[in-house]
């Protein structure tokens, strides 16, 4: 068995260089990445830029006494792009009701009190609403200094709960991104929608070739172009403006390539439509070829993929948006003997919170009065819950179990950890290295070259023959080639692989958000595993009852199950559980009590049952020495070992653990034999988390690692130079899925990491992952395949469309021909993508 090094990490501050996250509406391609990455860069004071394609969203650090985030917005906007006004926001506002003022005098005293305060921006006060609206900067100031600067003006504010103005941050951000989001996805429906409904008809009456009865004259020719036109120049038209753009800024883009094979399409067809005369042969009767099917379809195609990327985007972003929901929206405050609901926003440290049993807490504090257990395992990855008595610690957003707690609040909005988690999960996402899409990269150069060979065609034809027929065949040159050179094999190469690679992934229960995801995880090197829901069950469970001399194992555990039946703990009802397993039948207990942190009591059959740690039972007389080695021994094997005395005397003890999954041993063999390196990362007890690793193989574990620390080993790992997947189910795994490269949440997990990760296991957990990173690995292949087919298809195809082979052979390739052979490289393609559907789990 390989021997286990474990590795403890603590919290660190955080960094406190000035940020902003901007989203970016607009961009479709690394070429996009690239020219907004340089317009900020090139804004005075900035730093750093890092532009997501797949995010949408711009991380950029900046000195603040140089650059803001209205500079930033106009040089997105400057490059061609669009920042949703929303976003830049950094203030929230509040309303305060004041008692006291009487004139005019009371309310520029009150404003100028206001505005004194750092972080408010503005500040206005209604004398006869008696009330103020104030604007500030939440990581600045919060609504209690506000009360507090009026107050010592000589004011007061009664009951205050800052109404719903007051906002949090990361609500607000969360909303103006939702509904940038629905607005970008309802155009892009709306456009694909209209048109698939002209480019089906359309495609119908092409490929019939006049077989549909009044389809084969002038009618059917005009038809085409009635159904065409409106497709290019309306939904179309986003690709058009676009690609107008990049060119305006001296680049070029897929916008571009679509642009060009749509409008050379379009165009040639439009010609030969209204002036069939120019064409050779037209004089025989014979019209020339229309292409306006090809055209419509390009941008139904385009559009459909845009649509699909824009609805894995969201799902990125549902990320922060359920890290925010999981706090309450309101809190029963105390105010002496009432309780009063206010919004979560409207509280302050200081303030006293009634929690019940069920309830989540509505923000960081400390236990005033109650005893209770809270349910943790989104901050720390324990499954089992933490007891809380007086002066214990809580987070906003944890879920209250057994009793009802009054907590005083310590921290709130930003400042909690929910909030920094969120935070996290936002700075890990817009950071993220954009993905390295080779045909954007090749189209920057690809574009000009085909524009420069086709124009030279065309000159070159008119040379050799200045007349009518002789324009008109150095226009079939022309089109011939932008025909040929159409981007349909190059545009296809990468998603048609992503899409049957993502659909036979999901027929094996594996989610794959996108073409990113997929290059990532086949790269992937470094796998960091999470170990309680993902390694393990997630769930403690009765593993061993262990008799004193004179004690039977089901009398004992019977004993024990009365007492634990009596309590609502997680490890109670495990006990319990495992009891009605065994087939063991539990008597009523009496007199029950409870110890948290130490154990419980209760009378069953008239005698005395405790049930806890050495200690507590030491403290009642009972010496437990006999049985603190077998102890040991299971503590060192994962398990949690509680002692049982009955009447003053050692009985013996009873522990759970959280099993291993079924096959995650298997699955860590798996991954080392692929050549990857596999390492646990868990806020759990180092003890524990070593017996858990020593029994899967795994011989690295990093152990007792809050939220913000398991970012930063994925971090501390990719500055190695290692591609890191995380692998994840809880809220507290969020942040280091989000920072991996690639994050991998189990089907189990929440929906918020689900929802941060890249790659979901929705069946077979754990076991799954080898199958994940294997078919990545299939898919990447793929579509190099792809694309080095596509490059040769276009490096033969281009001069023989330009006419290289007419002075040895005399033949010349007509764009009905350079149609048929720009649709069989799709079809090579398509045909090549589709072998993936073959791919197997085994």
């Amino acid at each position: 068995m390989p021997s286990t090094d474990v590795t403890a990490r603590t919290a660190t501050p955080e960094d406190a260089a000035s940020r902003v996250d901007l989203p970016i509406q607009g961009m479709t391609c690394a070429s996009c990445v690239s020219r907004v990455e340089r317009a900020l860069k090139a804004v005075p004071g900035v730093e750093e830029a890092h532009v997501n394609l797949v995010t949408g969203r711009a991380s950029v650090t900046f000195d603040p006494s140089t650059a803001t985030p209205a500079a930033l917005t106009r040089a997105v906007e400057d490059a061609g792009y669009e920042v949703p006004r929303a976003a830049t926001a950094s203030t929230t506002s509040v309303e305060l009701p004041i008692a006291g003022m009487t004139c005019a005098n009371c309310v520029r005293r009150i404003e100028k009190a206001l505005r004194a305060v750092p972080g408010v921006t503005e500040a206005t006060v209604n004398l006869v609403t008696q009330r103020a609206t104030v604007q500030f900067a939440p990581d600045t100031t919060s609504p209690r200094a506000l009360v507090e600067a009026i107050t010592q003006a000589g004011y007061s504010v009664p009951n205050f709960a800052a109404a719903p103005a007051a906002r949090s941050e990361a609500a607000t951000r969360a909303e103006a991104l939702e509904q940038s989001e629905q607005r970008e996805q309802r155009g892009l429906r709306r456009d694909f929608i209209l048109a698939a409904t002209l480019t089906v008809p359309l495609l119908v009456v092409a490929m019939s070739h006049g077989a549909i009865p009044g389809t084969a004259g002038a009618f059917g020719r005009w038809l085409q172009f009635g159904l065409a036109t409106p497709v290019v120049f309306g939904p179309g038209g986003r690709f058009l403006r676009l690609a107008w753009k990049a060119l305006r800024h001296g680049a070029a883009d897929m916008n571009t390539l679509v642009s060009i094979g749509t409008l050379a399409a379009w165009v040639y067809s439009t010609v030969a439509l209204t002036l069939p005369g120019l064409f050779p042969h037209a004089e025989h009767g014979v019209l020339p070829h229309l292409y306006f099917e090809a055209a419509a379809a390009i941008i139904s195609f385009v559009l459909l993929g845009k649509l699909l990327e824009t609805r894995a985007r969201r799902r990125l972003s549902d990320a922060v948006r359920g890290l925010v929901a999981l706090v309450p929206k309101t809190a029963r405050r105390l105010v002496g003997d009432r309780e009063d609901d206010v919004p979560v926003e409207s509280l302050v440290p200081g303030d006293h919170v009634l929690v019940r049993p069920g309830e989540r807490i509505p923000s960081d504090g400390v236990i005033v009065r109650g005893v209770s257990a809270v349910d943790e395992s989104m901050l720390t990855g324990e499954s089992i819950p933490v007891d809380k008595t007086k002066d214990a610690p809580v987070f906003g957003g944890t879920l209250n179990q057994s009793g009802a707690l009054v907590v005083r609040v310590t921290h709130t909005g930003g400042e909690t950890a929910l909030a920094r988690i969120a935070r996290a999960v936002e700075q890990a996402q817009g950071s993220r290295a954009p993905i390295a899409r080779l045909a954007d990269v090749v189209s920057s150069y690809f574009v000009p070259i085909v524009l420069g060979i086709a124009g030279v065609a065309l000159l070159a034809w008119l040379a050799v023959d200045p007349s009518a027929a002789g324009f008109a065949a150095a226009l079939e040159r022309f089109v011939a080639v932008l025909v040929i050179a159409c981007p349909c094999a190059l545009g296809l190469a990468t998603p048609a692989a992503v899409a049957v690679g993502t659909g036979r992934g999901a027929e094996l229960g594996i989610l794959v958000k996108g073409g990113a995801a997929l290059e990532a995880a086949s790269r992937v090197d470094t796998v960091l595993l999470d170990k309680t829901g993902t390694l393990t069950e997630g769930k403690p469970e009765l593993t061993d009852v262990v008799p004193a001399p004179g004690w039977s194992a089901a009398e004992l555990l019977a004993r024990v199950a009365a007492v634990e039946r009596e309590s609502e703990h997680p490890v109670a009802r495990a006990i319990v559980e495992g009891a009605q397993q065994r087939g063991v039948r539990a008597a009523q207990a009496s007199d029950f009590r409870m110890e948290p942190g130490f154990g419980i009591a209760g009378s069953v059959d008239g005698r005395v049952v405790l049930v806890g740690t050495s200690a507590w039972l030491g403290r009642s007389g009972v010496d437990a020495a006999s049985l603190e080695a077998e102890a040991e021994r299971l503590a060192g094997r994962g398990r949690t070992p509680s002692f049982v005395a009955v009447d003053g005397a050692l009985a013996g003890l009873v522990a759970v653990a959280d099993r291993p999954t079924a096959g995650a041993r298997q699955a860590v063999a798996s991954l080392r034999d692929m050549g990857i390196a596999v390492a646990m990362v868990t806020g759990d007890r180092r003890s524990t988390a070593a017996a858990i690793a020593a029994e899967l193989g795994i011989d690295r574990v990093i152990a007792e690692v809050r939220p913000e620390d398991k970012a930063q080993v994925v971090a501390d790992e990719r500055a190695r130079g290692r591609v890191v997947a995380m692998v994840g189910d809880g809220v507290n795994d969020a942040p280091a899925l989000a920072g991996a490269h690639v994050g991998v949440a189990v089907g189990t997990g929440t929906d918020i990491a689900l929802a941060a990760a890249d790659i979901a296991l929705l069946k077979g957990g754990i076991s799954s992952l080898p199958v994940a990173l294997r078919l990545a690995r299939r898919t990447l292949r793929t579509i190099r395949q792809n694309l080095f087919w596509a490059f040769v298809y276009n490096v033969i195809g281009i001069p023989i469309a330009a006419g290289a082979l007419y002075l040895w052979t005399g033949w010349l390739l007509s764009p009905v021909l350079a149609s048929a052979a720009m649709s069989l490289s799709s079809v090579s393609v398509l045909t090549n993508s589709l072998r993936l559907r073959r791919f197997t789990a085994a």
